[in-house]
């Protein structure tokens, strides 16, 4: 029990043992001036029938601010639970889009890759090309080098030794 109740209680208590050991005088007949006209009643009941309705109507008034929070509650708790699905709704929605997104920043940057790798290839065979054309190059010009020595030593040897060179 809270600490509120719990006095609450021994407050109660308090009153009806208070009351059932001074019932006699309760009972006392009395005159009760209501002020327009005065009667006879035992003021310790009249005393005790205000006190019960007070507590009665304390009692009505927590009953329904309890019920009202109780329904507020619920209102809220049904909102919160609208407000999460909703949430969770646009975070998957959220999601879906950044897939989609990566899927297709994903395909484009394979698509430039390819690109990049089918240029790169074509500039391989063109440097391979002008590298084999080069090569073919200078192995023609060394072989017609080689030929200008040889033709050189040929021509060389056929001349007398001492003698001057022929036309």
């Amino acid at each position: 029990m809270k600490a509120r109740s719990l006095l609450i209680v021994l407050a109660l208590i308090a009153v009806a043992a208070f009351a059932t050991l001074n019932w006699p005088a309760f009972n006392a007949s009395s005159s009760l001036s209501l002020g327009v006209a005065t009667i006879q009643a035992p003021l310790g009941l009249v005393m005790l029938g205000v006190l019960a309705f007070f507590m009665l109507f304390f009692l009505v008034f927590v009953v329904y601010l309890q019920t009202t929070v109780m329904l507020d509650s619920r209102q809220h708790a049904k909102e919160l639970r609208a407000n999460r699905e909703l949430a969770d709704k646009a975070e998957a929605s959220r999601f879906t889009e950044l897939r989609a997104f990566l899927d297709g920043e994903l395909k484009r940057q394979a698509n430039q890759d390819a690109q990049f790798q089918a240029a790169l290839l074509a500039r391989l065979d063109r440097l391979g090309v002008d590298l084999r054309s080069a090569v073919e190059h200078s192995g023609n010009t060394v072989a017609a080098f080689i030929g200008e020595l040889d033709d050189r030593l040929e021509r060389g040897t056929s001349r007398p030794r001492g003698g001057a060179p022929s036309p």
